[in-house]
């Protein structure tokens, strides 16, 4: 309890213009993979590649926005790729009875892995990290159990696949899904009490019960959004892809946290911002996208293993960069 308490106070120290700074660079840095993607590419910029980005990678950033709001409350949520999983299976499996069936009963499996996460960690008080990762070992081994550890494939008699595969307004429907949730999130945290009482859950606890806040309910609410997110992600998963995916997933939690992180977003919490987690997913969303590039040109040769090193490498290093900003802080 004394560490934690002092985690929040060092976080609390420091100043907000270094996380605006550092959040002005994420943002900075992906204007320039832009502007090097678009003079190194002949492509780059072109619309498929625009549309088949955005179409992608709104998964991702759906579980990001899930996973920012738990560590600003200063948990951390490590059952969203196995939950994603899972209900691409459930909605592949409902999808014959029409794309409400689909979305409906995918979003519905991920909401109740986030109840059930938000329940375990504030009814049993079990730590955050080992709740979600029994979470994460569950929902993987339900999705083989549902799928018989092979894909599901979707109904094309319905409309279930235009929810990953169709355009809206000449915009992909993850997309505007995405961008919906975000600024919803953003809204809540922003313009919204709820967003208050998160960050004050995120500064500590034991302060947020002296001020009478419903700490309980609070974290129930942000494990069980980002399980609804999770679970969307899964739909978007399943409709975009033809099939529900039992094995897919695996390292989605880390690309959650790099973007998180990344974005300025504190592991301690306490302190985030759902735009600048936004910024973080697009940045490491764009350095894959540019190595694909790479690929194509034959200048370097990486295989999608790779991916989950270079996660590995931006979570280590902003994590690193944290810890000197906190530490460099507490001692002046």
């Amino acid at each position: 309890m004394q560490e934690n308490s002092r985690s929040n106070v060092v976080a609390a120290l420091i100043p907000r213009s270094n996380l605006q700074l550092a959040r002005l660079c994420v943002i900075t840095v992906v204007f320039g993979l832009l502007i090097f993607g678009a003079l190194r590419y002949d492509n780059f910029l072109s619309s498929y590649n625009i549309l088949s980005f955005l179409r992608y990678n709104s998964m991702f950033m759906l579980i990001a926005l899930g996973m920012a709001l738990v560590i600003m409350t200063g948990g951390i949520d490590l059952s969203v790729g196995g939950t994603a999983a899972m209900t691409s299976v459930v909605a592949a499996t409902l999808s014959p009875y029409g794309w409400v069936a689909g979305l409906a009963g995918g979003m519905a499996a991920g909401l109740i892995v986030g109840i059930v996460n938000g329940l375990v960690v504030t009814r049993l008080r079990i730590q955050p990290f080992i709740a979600t990762l029994a979470a994460m070992l569950a929902t993987y081994g339900t999705a083989l159990l549902l799928s018989g550890n092979q894909s599901v494939s979707v109904s094309y008699d319905t409309a279930f696949i235009s929810i990953g595969q169709d355009d809206f307004l000449g915009f992909p429907i993850p997309a505007w899904i995405a961008i919906v949730c975000y600024i919803v999130g953003w809204i809540a945290l922003e313009r919204h009490p709820v967003g208050r009482r998160i960050l004050a859950v995120g500064d500590g606890e034991a302060t947020a019960k002296l001020m009478g806040l419903k700490v309980g309910r609070t974290l129930l609410g942000v494990y069980a959004t980002s399980g609804l997110l999770a679970g969307l992600a899964g739909v978007i998963l399943a409709a975009q892809f033809g099939a529900g995916q039992p094995t897919e997933g695996v390292g989605w939690e880390l690309f959650a946290i790099s973007s998180v992180v990344v974005g300025g977003t504190l592991l301690s919490g306490g302190v985030g911002s759902i735009g600048a987690t936004l910024a973080g997913a697009i940045l490491l969303a764009m350095v894959f996208n540019i190595l694909n590039f790479e690929n194509g040109l034959g200048v370097i040769s990486l295989s999608a293993y790779w991916q989950s090193v270079i996660r590995g490498a931006f979570l280590l290093v902003v994590v690193i960069l944290q810890a000197k900003l906190m530490n460099g802080r507490s001692q002046r």
